[in-house]
């Protein structure tokens, strides 16, 4: 297709395609890095003061998955950097071609990362019945790899294509296979070079010679199954987020920096509604005014402590 069309043509049946408000929050200086504290009791003690014998909903961001290798957007000292916004994609062949030809060799930071500590401790608490559910919004996938049952990803993931135009779904990794048949060599020629976001996106500039596929059922563009920058998280994610939140005694927010809308406005849910709040993040977060304790911890640290420390709620 050219890339002459507007955003409208790819809004089928939308009389009012999305026309959003975009921020995109910097990282912090590398001075604004807290130390990891040495003494965890001291440091997590006012947590678990908010949390005990609470049922819990929990928000975690990009910041649970660094100790899986996978970076994130935020952490103080990170390289700035300007996402693609669904705009972008969607109204012009140039950005389709230049996202897939990095995605293509990105997606395969988070197909092979493995659950953290973090992860795990998290799956243990639901399992005990002190966690609710997770609402995360990160797109790789290690939650439910974890064991997590009950699972909201506000960002969607990254193991699923769709159809912007029919809607039909179709796996990541056979999509995969259609690309490399379409730019033999390609991933294998920078993989090993590639610095990679938490988005699966791979930093490479010349991409104007990689091929896209579209969708086999009726020829539209394909997408990943992502809540791209600009874009808006699905009704059906919120509405199940903020069950999640109404239904639990506290809330707990894991690696994230809540610099974007689509979480934050669960952090301030809770707070309405009085629900202690407690936060472990490395940095500051755009929450802190609302939470009843704090700690500058790593989560992979942090929540294996807490999984052996939090008491069970009274039934």
């Amino acid at each position: 297709m050219s890339g002459g069309h507007s955003i409208e043509d790819f809004f089928p049946g939308h009389s009012n395609p999305p026309r959003l408000r975009i921020r995109n929050v910097p990282p912090p200086p590398l001075e604004a890095a807290r130390p990891e504290p040495e003494d965890l009791d001291a440091a997590l003690a006012p947590v678990v003061d908010a949390l005990a014998g609470r049922t819990l909903a929990v928000i975690t961001g990009a910041g649970i998955s660094t100790d899986s290798g996978i970076p994130d957007y935020r952490s103080p000292g990170s390289s700035p950097r300007t996402p693609m916004t669904i705009q972008q994609f969607m109204a012009d062949e140039r950005w389709r071609r230049h996202w897939w030809a990095r995605n293509q060799v990105g997606w395969h930071t988070p197909r092979t990362a493995h659950p953290n500590a973090g992860h795990l401790a998290l799956a243990t608490l639901e399992e005990r019945g002190i966690v609710t559910g997770v609402i995360t919004q990160n797109i790789d996938r290690l939650h439910a790899r974890a064991g997590t049952r009950r699972l909201v990803e506000l960002h969607g993931r990254h193991d699923r294509i769709r159809c912007s135009q029919c809607g039909t779904h179709f796996p990541r990794a056979e999509v995969a296979e259609w690309l490399d048949e379409l730019n033999p060599g390609w991933v294998d020629a920078h993989i090993k070079d590639a610095e990679t976001a938490p988005d699966a996106d791979a930093v490479l500039t010349e991409t104007a010679s990689f091929r896209v596929a579209p969708c086999p059922v009726c020829g539209g563009i394909l997408r990943a199954d992502v809540v791209f920058f600009g874009d808006t998280v699905p009704p059906e994610a919120v509405v199940a987020a903020a069950a999640m939140v109404d239904e639990s005694e506290a809330l707990l927010v894991a690696g994230s920096s809540l610099a974007v809308a689509s979480a934050l406005r669960f952090v301030r849910r809770a707070h309405r509604d009085g629900r202690p709040i407690a936060i472990i993040n490395r940095g500051d977060t755009r929450a802190d005014e609302f939470a009843a304790a704090t700690a500058h911890v790593s989560t992979s640290r942090a929540l294996p402590w807490l999984a052996e420390r939090l008491p069970a709620p009274e039934q």
